[in-house]
């Protein structure tokens, strides 16, 4: 889809070893249109960097509306991200898009996890890299929670962003 480098699928790396090949997975970043997505997609990007994998971005997304197909290159999706998309080119790295809506019911958090980790495992992930103040229902420890319940895969808790107050006091009016 969005790439810039190799299309996102296990891939042999025939420098690995001769005679051997390597698989690559992709690392996912989970981005649900908040500040720590900036903190997401930095320990992605390098996660990935150090692995030679791909990255899939995920945007979560409010719950879908009847009669509505998910689409992982609409303007929606785009928006979510958009804080994300300038690391990622930044260093060069393969990444795909993919959406997950979370559900119009609240079964619990960690059904809404499961739904995450399925998008993940779905696109082939090996490593999911989740903020640890993210949305209720799709945070670091309920993610880590439901993986360790399904079996995989690894989650990652990327920390937040600490708030710092502006360099320079605004000017008089």
């Amino acid at each position: 889809m969005n790439s810039l480098r190799a299309p996102l699928s296990p891939a042999t790396d025939g420098a690995a070893a001769p005679g051997r090949f390597r698989l690559r997975f992709p690392v996912a970043a989970v981005l649900a249109d908040r500040l720590d997505d900036t903190a997401v997609a930095d320990v992605a990007v390098r996660l990935a960097a150090a692995r030679g994998a791909p990255l899939l971005l995920i945007a979560v997304m409010p719950p879908l509306l009847p009669r509505l197909a998910p689409r992982p290159d609409g303007a929606a999706a785009r928006a979510v991200l958009g804080r994300a998309l300038p690391r990622v080119a930044r260093a060069q790295i393969a990444y795909q898009l993919a959406v997950y809506h979370r559900p119009a019911d609240r079964n619990g958090r960690l059904c809404e996890a499961k739904g995450l980790l399925d998008v993940a495992v779905a696109h082939g992930c090996s490593l999911l890299v989740v903020s640890r103040s993210g949305p209720a229902g799709l945070d670091a420890c309920t993610v880590m929670q439901a993986a360790a319940i399904r079996g995989g895969p690894f989650v990652h808790a990327a920390s937040p962003v600490p708030w710092a107050p502006p360099a320079a006091p605004c000017p008089p009016a």
